[in-house]
């Protein structure tokens, strides 16, 4: 009787041990998520305030500490006075003026270098310990390694506006924020891989339909971010600042005005747009009619609640864009509408894991 008992003890502590590294893992990524999102918010802040170009070197280790002396900060501000936003837009900017967007870049390095360090450190200690469930150790290393390149495209975009433009590029700016959005979704993915078991039932075709589906929309909300991007590379949104049509049109004429035309699809302020509206209004009606998709009985009870909530964020972040287009651009709603962009990427990444 001892020896049965003794065995069944020996048989639950490795379950139990299991299910307590599951869910460290999982809140560990949870955090790791909240700071990529407060990351994605402070990033659009920078670039709404034209504090991205404040910072003219790119030094990971030695750039941590910020100016600590006035000869520090008049060295910072000789830099930048040597720059192409300086000397075309910034040229009358005083010492005060200058390290208001100094912080701004600051603290967004620096919270680049927090995820870096919040991230790693931990999975080094789950593996060390053999704490992580097998088959994840690769992706979440992985991860990391998609960190450490997203700080170098960050590198990149900011020195594309350090040269003779004072502005960065649009494509750098897109790729930029698009690999923020990749490293979110894997590592929210992995979480949700960790905290839910599968529930769907491979047999039934509604679910294999469905589930098609919400990974189109989520394909389809991700292009939408991307196209967002370089509605602000170029600075679109100051532009046909009115709703639903474009200053009187639902087209407007100069849309294919750039030769040859594939042009107007990058450096074309109301081709960039209206392809961002377009998406938008294409999210309008497909969402929905995800959401009635989801009503079907085969599908997981997870996944419909998933897509009522994702239907009400849509809505949210639709009214958010077009409050932030018809004001100009203000800062408080355009940081929202950007933040509002990966909840719904989120969430409507949630319901395609609910029908995996």
């Amino acid at each position: 009787m001892t020896t049965i008992v003794a065995a069944r003890e020996v048989a639950v502590r490795p379950i139990t041990g299991q299910r307590e590294s599951r869910r460290a893992i999982v809140a560990w990524l949870a955090v790791c998520c909240a700071l990529v999102f407060a990351m994605v918010v402070v990033g659009g802040v920078t670039r709404l305030t034209h504090s991205g170009l404040s910072i003219t070197e790119w030094q990971p280790i030695v750039g941590a500490m910020p100016p600590l002396s006035a000869a520090d900060w008049d060295d910072a501000f000789a830099k930048y006075r040597q720059t192409p936003e300086f000397r075309e837009v910034n040229h009358d900017m005083t010492m005060p003026a200058f390290k208001r967007i100094f912080w701004w870049e600051y603290f967004h390095r620096l919270l680049g270098r927090a995820i870096g360090v919040v991230f790693l450190v931990p999975y080094l200690w789950f593996l060390l310990r053999n704490r992580i469930p097998r088959g994840f150790a690769w992706p979440l290393a992985g991860i990391f390694v998609l960190g450490g390149l997203q700080g170098a495209v960050g590198w990149l975009m900011v020195k594309s506006g350090l040269v003779d433009d004072p502005r960065v590029s649009q494509f750098r700016l897109a790729a930029h924020l698009g690999l923020a959005f990749a490293i979110f979704a894997a590592m929210l993915w992995t979480a949700l891989s960790l905290s839910f078991a599968r529930a769907a039932d491979r047999s039934q075709p509604t679910v294999q339909h469905v589930r098609r589906f919400a990974f189109a929309v989520t394909g389809l909300v991700f292009a939408m971010v991307l196209l967002g991007a370089l509605v602000a590379g170029i600075r679109a949104g100051f532009a046909y600042n009115t709703f639903p049509l474009m200053n009187g049109y639902v087209v407007p004429p100069e849309i294919l005005m750039l030769a040859p035309w594939w042009k107007n699809f990058f450096w074309n302020m109301a081709t960039v747009q209206f392809d961002h509206r377009l998406v938008g209004w294409a999210l309008a009606i497909i969402i929905p009619l995800l959401w009635w998709r989801l009503r079907a009985p085969s599908i997981p009870v997870r996944a419909r609640r998933g897509g009522t909530v994702l239907l009400a964020m849509v809505a949210v972040q639709l009214a958010l864009g077009i409050a932030t287009l018809v004001n100009a651009v203000p800062l408080p709603l355009a940081a929202l509408h950007q933040a509002g962009a990966l909840i719904v990427f989120a969430l409507a990444l949630n319901v395609a894991h609910a029908l995996r």
